[in-house]
């Protein structure tokens, strides 16, 4: 039964060989396996009935009509099953080979059922074994014209008895009896056929489908950020994750029976107490895994905890580093919110602070602190601008020019608005390229290193120079910002472009840091280099 679902199971139209037909069509394997097992049976019947001829000879009904016809057709039954086992091999042409076996069985069985008495013999019931077969093997095709042959040849012989045997008429209701039972067989098989190959239709289906969950399942695992290790209840590591291999170190993939307690003596001891302890709460942060930093959580499989568990490793790094930035980003809502609303008050005290240096002032002094009021308003003016730039961030808009004509521009109105000579910022283009960049973004970002750099510098001519070059094949542009002050101190070169980090009481510390963003908004890199004097910042960007 096995091979015959194997071979119902191939549910496509079978493919035709040329000039052929689906008639002529050739099988799958699974169809000539059945055949062939149903070519045994038949092998079996042919070799019983024959021996029985030559073992009990006429004390039985087994040609009781005619003898050497029954003999004859019944050796022949024999050398046609073995017939069929070399056209079976030669695996061609099966629906005709299907319907010739058939076909051969019924004529045979027929006329051994004439040459044994008729359908008193009991050979007709024979057929319904060769009917019941033939309608699994073909999956229910020609399986009712198969019985209306066999029919057919029942009642040929049943009327030929009569004929030439004077056999009772009234046999002829056995025969419709027997007729009826072939057709019931045959449908029978039909249907048993058609609901065998919808189930094993679905269930292959179903196969497919907890293929694709089981391999949509390891493709999540594996790029889970977390390591996983499924462990059976003898703490064997059947499954695990690239992630867990890492915290753990090499699991030799090869190697069978991987124990936890080779790898992680503490996960082991923490999942026994686990499994010992259902009721017990474990905090995930104090199971510690392999160093301090890594944590451990249990889920059991299934329903008991004794059969097997799911360890999932968190890199505690990790979430404490995620749980900072939701720290800083309910900061900076917090910080800009803080920031609106100090915005309006201070705009206000500058305002009432103008409005009084306008107004005649009785002596120094108190010009003096509205000068320091002023000064001051207008610092909490622009520390505010940068945290609420900060908090927006920065959106690109870039445009093509060239870089020579913009880098002009700049320093003549830098040093207009700074009050500085001319000669303290020098222009060194060894290359004019085009770039894509935000002018405004670009002018905020030299606006920045070139005021660091002239409250620093020496104020002399060449104090500040901005050098253009090519490098990477001409690919990439590199502008250079260098004065010639005292430079950063080591100690603070890794918290240059940290957010609110300064060296100057009056500055904010958001500078070079929104100039970073700003560049990264661009595409573009801005970095500190090392320099024997003076500061150097060296931003990059790619050439249009």
């Amino acid at each position: 039964m096995a091979e015959l679902r194997a071979a119902m199971n191939a549910d496509a139209p079978l493919p035709a060989q040329q000039g052929g037909g689906t008639l002529f069509a050739d099988a799958p394997d699974a169809f000539w396996r059945s055949i062939f097992f149903f070519n045994s049976y038949r092998s079996v019947v042919a070799v019983v009935l024959f021996a029985v001829s030559l073992i009990f000879g006429e004390r039985l009904a087994f040609g009781s009509t005619n003898s050497s016809l029954y003999l004859y057709f019944s050796s022949g039954y024999v050398l046609l099953s073995a017939l069929w086992f070399v056209l079976i091999a030669s695996r061609r042409q099966f629906h005709l080979q299907l319907g010739l076996q058939v076909g051969a069985d019924i004529v045979i069985i027929v006329v051994l059922m004439y040459a044994s008495g008729g359908i008193s013999s009991g050979l007709g019931l024979l057929l319904l074994s060769a009917l019941a077969a033939a309608g699994l093997i073909s999956r229910g095709r020609l399986t009712l014209f198969y019985a209306s042959i066999a029919s057919i040849a029942v009642l040929i012989e049943q009327t030929a008895q009569v004929l030439l045997h004077s056999a009772p008429s009234t046999q002829y209701v056995q025969a419709g009896f027997l007729s009826i039972g072939y057709f019931a067989t045959a449908w029978l098989a039909h249907t048993l056929t058609r609901y065998l190959v919808a189930t094993e239709q679905l269930a292959a289906q179903r196969e497919i489908d907890l293929a694709s969950m089981e391999e949509v399942s390891q493709l999540v695992i594996q790029d889970m950020d977390d390591g996983v290790l499924v462990v059976d209840e003898n703490g064997v590591i059947r499954q695990f994750n690239a992630r867990a291999e890492e915290m753990l170190g090499s699991l030799q993939r090869r190697r069978r029976n991987l124990q936890l307690k080779d790898y992680s003596a503490s996960l082991a001891q923490r999942l026994d107490e686990w499994r010992r302890n259902p009721g017990g709460r474990f905090n995930p942060v104090t199971t510690i895994v392999h160093s301090e930093r890594v944590g451990a959580r249990f889920v059991p499989v299934g329903q008991s905890r004794s059969v097997g568990a799911v360890i999932f490793l968190e890199d505690l790094t990790r979430v404490e580093a995620q749980a900072r930035q939701m720290k800083l980003a309910a900061l900076g809502r917090l910080t800009a919110n803080i920031a609106h609303e100090i915005r309006n008050p201070l705009s206000a005290i500058s305002h009432a602070t103008e409005l009084l240096q306008e107004e005649p002032v009785p002596n120094d002094t108190v010009k003096r602190l509205l000068v320091i009021i002023r000064e001051n308003t207008l610092r909490l003016d622009r520390m505010i601008n940068d945290v609420l730039r900060l908090n927006r961030g920065e959106r690109a808009h870039r445009e093509v020019f060239r870089l020579g004509d913009f880098l002009r521009a700049f320093v003549e109105q830098f040093c207009q608005n700074e009050k500085l000579p001319a000669s303290v910022l020098t222009l060194e283009l060894a290359a004019d390229p085009r770039i894509a960049f935000d002018q405004s973004h670009l002018n905020q970002v030299l606006w920045n290193l070139c005021r660091n750099a002239a409250r620093h510098c020496r104020r002399e001519a060449g104090s500040i120079r901005i050098a253009v070059d090519l490098i990477g094949g001409g690919d990439i542009v590199k502008l250079d910002v260098v004065d010639d002050g005292h430079g950063v101190a080591p100690t603070v070169r890794n918290q240059l472009f940290e957010p609110f980090f300064t060296t100057v009481s009056s500055g904010t510390g958001l500078g070079l840091y929104l100039a970073r963003e700003i560049c990264a908004a661009n595409d573009a890199t801005l970095d500190y280099v090392e320099s024997p004097v003076g500061a150097h910042f060296t931003l990059q960007c790619r050439g249009a």
